[in-house]
């Protein structure tokens, strides 16, 4: 590959607007392909995104927001990430066909489950798309697009199959605030970023019922526990499932103050219908709709998850959490 890739980020929101931010201290040129024009022209003309992170200010002499041509914009590209809402993915990209990704790489940042297929990002990459696994990554992390946006000490974790691949990205992404490291545990990980939304919303459950610190330390002991039981048999590699992509991401997600899962879950702890949580909140908590694919792919796998099955039986099968989280807690021991 050349020194000088071409990088796209597809996605308009808090991480896509992250990426843009770290990118542009290594990469002299990225485009940015998002769907809401006003964003775009404001962006280019105030240096700032008005809807998310808008304190972040954005390089536009090496940032070329777009808002339409996606199919083009991809063409110009030898690395492409993508970082919209799971539930978009589709959407998003409807436009473009398997012919349009040859020969290039694609990273998901995407922490969600493709809704109506109940796949990962990788397996829809690979099954729709036709893209190589070879050509497929994840980024990961564990990272807060807030705290990346205040500079504060970050790190990520970039998956790959080609290493190769995944070290040129993670040189791009790496700069005095973040550090970013290398795995060859596409599925893995991007299982565990998918799983860590569950649990979040969990702790943020307990968080709602007032449960305390005593009992989230346990409940999330046990989550790393369901994550390398499900991780393990899906896809059985060697893997240190204590390491910052798993556990350290899970950690971040469970109790972080930034964390979109727990604050949905402390709603719905609270008393919040799925509903009115998801209108107050004005933003995708990716947790909600991975329960329901987590619980249909593990029809399939019958591995023992009692904290997701709880989560699910709570936002789907409309039990009560006080109830619900009582049962739980004496799994928990």
């Amino acid at each position: 590959m050349k020194t000088e890739e071409k990088i796209l980020v597809i996605g308009g929101g808090s991480w896509a607007t992250a990426l843009v931010k770290l990118l542009s201290n290594n990469v002299s040129q990225i485009h940015w392909w998002m769907r809401n024009r006003e964003a775009a022209d404001y962006i280019l003309k105030f240096h700032h995104n008005p809807n998310y992170l808008s304190d972040v200010e954005i390089n536009t002499d090496r940032v070329f927001p777009i808002t339409t041509g996606l199919k083009e914009a991809v063409a110009k590209a030898e690395i492409i990430i993508l970082a919209t809402p799971s539930a978009f993915i589709k959407r998003v990209l409807e436009p473009l066909t398997a012919a349009d990704f040859n020969d290039k790489a694609v990273f998901s940042a995407i922490k969600g489950i493709v809704v109506e297929d109940n796949i990962i990002v990788g397996d829809f990459l690979n099954q729709k798309l036709q893209i190589p696994f070879g050509n497929i990554g994840v980024i990961t992390g564990p990272c807060h697009a807030e705290e990346v946006a205040l500079e504060k000490l970050s790190y990520l974790t970039i998956a790959s199959q080609a290493t190769a691949k995944a070290d040129l990205l993670a040189s791009k992404l790496s700069c005095r605030h973040l550090k970013a490291t290398v795995s060859d545990d596409i599925f893995g990980t991007e299982y565990s970023a998918v799983l860590k939304n569950i649990f979040a919303l969990a702790c943020g459950i307990s968080v709602g019922l007032s449960y305390g610190d005593n009992y989230r330390a346990v409940l999330i002991s046990h989550a790393i526990q369901e994550i390398e039981r499900f991780v393990q048999k899906v896809h059985p590699i060697n893997r240190d499932i204590n390491s910052s992509a798993y556990l350290g991401d899970l950690l971040v997600t469970a109790f972080s103050q930034f964390s979109r899962n727990r604050t949905f879950g402390i709603m719905i702890g609270k008393g919040y219908s799925v509903k009115s949580a998801q209108i107050e909140m004005n933003m995708i908590a990716e947790g909600y709709y991975a329960t329901k694919c987590i619980h249909e792919i593990n029809k399939q796998h019958q591995v023992y998850m009692p904290i997701s099955d709880a989560v699910y039986n709570i936002l789907y099968e409309k039990i009560s959490p006080l109830i619900e989280m009582k049962i739980l807690s004496d799994k928990l021991s």
